[in-house]
């Protein structure tokens, strides 16, 4: 195995997440480190124009698989690309984004590999030529340091954690195409049509999460939060009591059974911070607990707390905010 470092950036529609750009910047440092380079890979269809971009986040090289079956994302298609890749290039190291499709694409790819795999990391070392992750453990409540033995060394990183610089506009390196060669019959199962059932952007992308909990008393409620979310330039998240009452979607659910969010500031409104909760946004960077029980868990995690009404305290929060704006 060589040095370099091999990252699959997630695009969806020719346009990449953000979590993608962490990726490739975190990928750039581990290959710095190794003394390799960066290699960002995307799969998909029309994205060899958008690929470009990736130069910026610290690609040395960058590969497109073009294909009409990888216009929409399949284990199948996906991991067949990669391992590819892999086999092609001999990388140390295979980092990608820690979403819903990097997720499901880490572990089938370990599989195909035999390679080692450290999901859902908030750091990633260099140590004695091994990579070193660290990641939450028991829903939040511990944090292991793992050594990842064996090439290639597979990880994927929380978005938001992992920092993307400004794009160098300076940087320029040319798109290359990469062949692919998907048999007849060989996906197994494939996505027919994509029903979007919400415009807001991605809880796991936000950089402000306003959440609320069974502290709002019924879903009518909400809009006291939501002013608040608006004001910020954040999105509503919810716990998984409120999700449970049908209260909020579940697209909605911050925690273990929900998504794992990692924003800049996390305002929880009337959540007591069960552990379920508390593991999927125990890594924000800066929390903010309204609660009228001054025992309730969230105090012990929270950055500010504030025992009080939220229906008293939040409407006041989201006018001063405006005045600032």
């Amino acid at each position: 195995m060589g040095a370099d470092v091999l990252v699959f950036a997630e695009q969806r529609d020719g346009a990449f997440k953000r979590s993608a750009f962490e990726a490739v910047a975190a990928g750039a440092v581990l290959a710095r480190r190794l003394g390799g380079s960066t290699i960002a890979l995307v799969a998909g269809k029309g994205i060899c124009g958008p690929s470009a971009a990736l130069a910026g986040y610290g690609a040395d090289r960058i590969l497109a698989a073009e294909h009409p079956l990888l216009e929409r994302y399949s284990t199948d298609g996906y991991v067949a690309v990669l391992a590819a890749q892999a086999k092609a290039l001999s990388p140390a190291v295979i980092v990608m984004a820690a979403t819903a499709m990097g997720k499901d694409l880490c572990a089938a790819l370990a599989a195909r590999l035999k390679a080692p795999c450290a999901p859902d990391c908030t750091a990633l070392e260099i140590e004695g030529g091994s990579v070193v992750a660290t990641r939450p453990v028991y829903a939040g409540k511990a944090v292991a340091r793992v050594k990842l033995v064996g090439a290639p060394a597979i990880a994927t990183t929380r978005p938001n954690v992992f920092t993307a610089p400004a794009p160098d506009a300076s940087r320029a390196v040319k798109v290359e195409t990469v062949p692919v060669e998907i048999p007849k019959g060989a996906l197994r199962a494939s996505v027919t049509e994509i029903h979007r059932t919400s415009a807001k952007p991605d809880l796991t992308e936000a950089a402000i999460v306003v959440s609320g909990g069974r502290g709002q008393k019924g879903p009518e409620n909400f809009p006291v939060i939501e002013k608040l979310a608006a004001a910020l330039g954040g999105v509503v998240g919810a716990s998984r009591a409120v999700v449970d009452a049908g209260w909020r979607p579940h697209s909605d659910q911050v925690g273990q059974t929900g998504k794992v969010v990692s924003p800049q500031l996390y305002v929880a409104c009337g959540i007591s911070g069960a552990i379920q909760h508390l593991a999927g946004m125990g890594t924000s960077r800066v929390i903010v607990a309204i609660n009228s029980d001054e025992n309730a868990p969230i105090f012990q995690v929270a950055t500010y707390g504030i025992v009080g009404d939220l229906f008293e305290v939040v409407p006041r929060l989201a006018e001063e905010v405006r005045k600032l704006a």
